[in-house]
C-alpha cells in the first residue's frame, strides 16, 4: 500500500525525492501520512480536491481486497 502511494504521488509532482510516505498502524484501520514539497502540495491535491479525492478511492479499492481500511492524510 505504501509504495502505491509512492508511486502515484512522484508521477504527479515536480521533485520526485521530497516525496515521502509515512504508515501509522492501528487495530483495524491504517493511516498513511504523504508528505510532498509544499511547491507540490498543489499538484497533488487538484482542482477542488479531485486528485487527492481519486487517490483515497484507489486507497480503499485496494484496502478493501486486502480486507483493512485505509485513510490517506496529506500533509503539509
Amino acid at each position: 500500500m505504501k509504495e502505491l502511494i509512492e508511486y502515484m504521488a512522484k508521477a504527479l509532482v515536480d521533485k520526485p525525492e521530497e516525496v515521502a510516505v509515512n504508515e501509522v498502524g492501528g487495530e483495524k484501520t491504517t493511516v498513511f501520512e504523504l508528505r510532498v514539497s509544499t511547491s507540490d502540495l498543489g499538484k497533488v491535491i487538484g482542482k477542488q480536491g479531485r486528485t487527492a479525492r481519486a487517490m483515497r478511492t484507489i486507497l480503499n479499492a485496494a484496502g478493501t481486497k486486502l480486507g483493512k481500511r485505509c485513510v490517506l492524510e496529506i500533509l503539509e
